[in-house]
């Protein structure tokens, strides 16, 4: 953000989280949730869509409401045969499904049906603001449209909403139920990320104070219970952790706080950093073989309630 802009938001907020601190603590919870511009920064980045929209091509792009917004999927290999494994792929905050292409790419090349979302104010899909609520909301809707997912992979934001979609933490919201897990660069819980936009923006302690509540009050859910630690004891299901010792994004240590979960096996991706982990080959090889791994398919086959 530049400089200008933030001294501005900060004087905003100092002004305005003095005289009507309910007020300030909504406008500050929809800054939070606004998305960024979904245009491309820089050359290296428009070559990285293109080459992102290429591989979509050879995908279904099947649209679908969720709540007030429109959700963009994308279908590989969705010819309804029957015993084929099913997918889903989720990616990060401010990621998009083109972005994140090679991986669900990667896993249709075992055979599997694979569908990957943008999730709203991201990509193809509408919006401009998007909270872990509405992603979650967005994942169970998919379930419900495509049917059950046999296994759920998420990079970054996107992994740590699958495991509160999985782990159906928040009130109302609904819940998937995959076989297997695999999370990328995922962080293992959020309250750091409201320390630093409150630090970011300046917000007085009353103010921070009334951001989280009004958070909480719209996820259905403490933010104590956004710990997808937690949530995956709970569930006892196989859950893959990929993470880089050098992701600048998010810290190592959420991954290492799934060390003592048996049923939970590290995989460390070092060198890669936050972003390029999830186009990497031998990440998306690790994960196909996680999958594939004594995991006979479940669901019902495409055509029984899933989207056309």
């Amino acid at each position: 953000m530049p400089n200008f802009a933030l001294k501005v938001i900060r004087l905003a907020f100092a002004v305005l989280g003095g005289l009507f601190p309910q007020t300030a603590a909504k406008l500050a919870f929809a800054l939070f949730c606004r998305t960024p511009s979904r245009r491309p920064k820089g050359e290296k980045a428009r070559i990285m869509e293109a080459e992102g929209r290429e591989r979509l091509s050879g995908a279904e792009k099947i649209p679908f409401p969720v709540g007030k917004s429109t959700v963009m999927a994308y279908r590989f290999n969705g010819d309804g045969r029957p015993r084929r494994p099913r997918h889903l792929v989720v990616h990060g905050w401010g990621s998009n499904a083109a972005y994140i292409s090679a991986l669900p790419a990667g896993l249709a090349e075992t055979g599997a049906e694979v569908v990957v979302l943008d999730f709203p104010g991201h990509g193809l899909s509408s919006g401009r603001s998007l909270n872990m609520r509405q992603a979650v909301e967005t994942i169970v809707e998919a379930e419900r449209r495509f049917g059950r997912f046999d296994a759920a992979v998420g990079h970054s934001f996107g992994g740590a909403a699958l495991m509160l979609a999985a782990g159906g933490v928040m009130k109302g919201a609904g819940a998937i139920s995959p076989s297997k897990l695999a999370v990328i660069g995922s962080p293992s819980h959020i309250h750091w990320l409201f320390d630093d936009f409150s630090r970011m923006a300046g917000l007085a302690p009353r103010v921070k104070a009334l951001l989280i509540r009004h958070a909480e009050q719209v996820a259905g859910a403490s933010l104590d219970d956004f710990d997808t630690v937690a949530a995956a004891a709970r569930l006892g299901k196989p859950v893959l952790v990929v993470h880089a010792e050098d992701d600048k994004e998010v810290a190592s240590h959420h991954a290492r706080r799934f060390g003592d979960l048996a049923t939970a096996q590290l995989h460390w991706a070092n060198g890669l950093g936050h972003r390029r982990i999830v186009s990497d080959r031998g990440v998306i090889e690790t994960i196909g073989a996680f999958l594939s791994k004594d995991m006979p398919p479940v669901h019902e086959p495409a055509g029984s309630g899933a989207a056309a």
